[in-house]
């Protein structure tokens, strides 16, 4: 949970995993969700840098958070489709910064594209990901 109270609840509220990664929500609206993460020594791979798995993990919570943003009432949403380009590393001690952005808002399905920023600004990888809406009362 973050302390900026300007953040959306639904965004502040993130799940139990995005918190143990270390993401920390920056900013959330309807059309931007920006996170950001410090690569701490349990992110590593074996080349001492980020794991890709944690990028793609970070990426589909910023991708669903995103969508939550714009669903109706009685709704939810679950990943169907998720490729990730990486074009650059990320090294241990570096901040990360995690920027998602709709591609496609429908009712039916969402696209995400979140960019994967370095310390440096560069971009260090890009995640695509379709979130498909889900219709359940127990959603309320």
């Amino acid at each position: 949970m973050t302390d900026t109270p300007a953040i959306h609840p639904v965004a502040a509220d993130q799940p139990p995993f995005a918190r143990h990664l270390g993401l920390r929500i920056v900013s959330a609206h309807a059309d931007e969700v920006v996170g950001e993460l410090t690569v701490t020594p349990e992110l590593l791979n074996r080349n001492g840098t980020l794991h890709g798995g944690a990028v793609m993990a970070v990426c589909d919570n910023m991708g669903g958070t995103a969508t939550f943003l714009n669903l109706k009432p009685g709704q939810g949403t679950t990943t169907v489709e998720s490729k990730t380009n990486f074009f650059r590393a990320i090294k241990a001690g570096e901040r990360a910064t995690f920027t998602a952005t709709p591609l496609h808002k429908g009712r039916k399905t969402m696209v995400w594209q979140t960019t994967v920023r370095r310390a440096d600004g560069k971009v260090a990888a890009i995640v695509i990901q379709t979130q498909m809406v889900l219709e359940d009362p127990r959603f309320d």
